[in-house]
């Protein structure tokens, strides 16, 4: 049994923190807010989330940082990529802790990689820095139902501790060392969902949605080959498997997103309405920005990201795209 603290109380981190928990860990979960910690504590519910489904009387939240990270062994970071920053500017890691992150986005301003965000703002080296990524849809891991996962790091010792902490009867997580491939595919299918749920909005139906989807996985992997990533990654669950997911699932938070601005609402309107993040809302101009600065081209992570700045409407994106030039599948 291993001691693991949870930095995050939404959909993900409280999916994660149950599986953590099943797995027979010592898990304590940091809500910012106190009545929420309340909640998980004596009702065992987390009311904002997953109002419905009861978490493991072992899990405990609470509201100070530094009591839930108090002799962690492993420091799970569950909070939207585009504030991990800010916070570990306030959190202190325990030393010898191994830092997991289950963000998927690129840093606006930076164009970081969230492992890379941990180890220049909490100093923290490579080989005690992983990643959770594939296809991981809150509510079906919540609901116990079977999923697969990876979890990724430099380090094998440290994805095979991650691994041994996290595997239960119904979550089955997979070593793999290329971090830079996991955590392209995770960004960058937030935004290829975004652009699928355009077109469901829209009312296109299959064929349009699945090209969506496989010339996104060969966005995805051009912009890995040119960062150094594995290109097998993208075919794995990391790659395909979480782009899958997101696309075709209407818990996808993005996918959802999409299908809104499709049927005519804004960016303003549609964030207003929800409690959750839809990271690819964000991350489409840091991808685009990366992608630019390696002359990678990525059409629909570039149109997707002129849709969210308001410079296309979703009709007028998916007009663009259908009007580039013809070219051999693989270029």
């Amino acid at each position: 049994m291993s001691k693991v603290a949870v930095m995050g109380s939404g959909s993900w981190g409280t999916a994660f923190a149950m599986t953590l928990s099943d797995a027979g860990n010592d898990v304590t979960m940091w809500a910012r807010r106190a009545e929420l910690a309340d909640k998980i504590n004596f009702e065992h519910r987390n009311v904002d989330y997953f109002p419905t489904i009861d978490l493991p009387r072992s899990l405990v939240a609470v509201t100070e940082p530094s009591e839930a990270m108090d002799g962690a062994e492993f420091v799970v970071l569950a909070v939207p990529s585009q504030s991990l920053r800010s916070n570990l500017g306030e959190w202190s890691i325990p030393d010898g802790a191994a830092v997991v992150s289950l963000a998927k986005g690129i840093e606006l301003g930076t164009g970081l990689r969230m492992s890379q965000v941990i180890a220049e703002t909490a100093g923290i080296s490579d080989d005690r820095i992983a990643v959770v990524s594939g296809p991981n849809l809150a509510r079906e891991i919540a609901e116990r139902q079977p999923s697969a996962s990876v979890v990724a790091s430099v380090s094998e010792r440290t994805a095979d501790a991650l691994q041994a902490i996290s595997h239960t009867a119904t979550f089955r997580p997979y070593t793999n060392n290329d971090v830079i491939g996991c955590e392209l595919g995770g960004a960058t299918k937030n935004v290829i969902a975004l652009a699928v749920g355009m077109a469901v909005g829209i009312g296109l139906g299959d064929n349009a949605t699945a090209s969506v989807i496989t010339r996104g996985l060969a966005e995805t992997t051009r912009l890995g080959l040119a960062l150094g990533a594995d290109p097998y990654t993208f075919s794995g669950l990391a790659g395909l498997g979480d782009l899958v997911a997101t696309c075709s699932s209407p818990l996808s938070r993005n996918r959802t997103f999409g299908e809104e601005l499709g049927k005519g609402r804004t960016v303003a309107e549609i964030t207003a309405s929800t409690r959750q993040v839809a990271e690819g809302v964000k991350s489409c101009a840091s991808i685009q920005t990366l992608a630019n600065s390696h002359g990678v081209e990525m059409p629909i992570v570039e149109h997707v990201a002129a849709v969210i700045s308001g410079d296309l409407s979703p009709k007028q994106m998916l007009t663009a795209l259908m009007s580039r030039s013809a070219k051999p599948e693989r270029y």
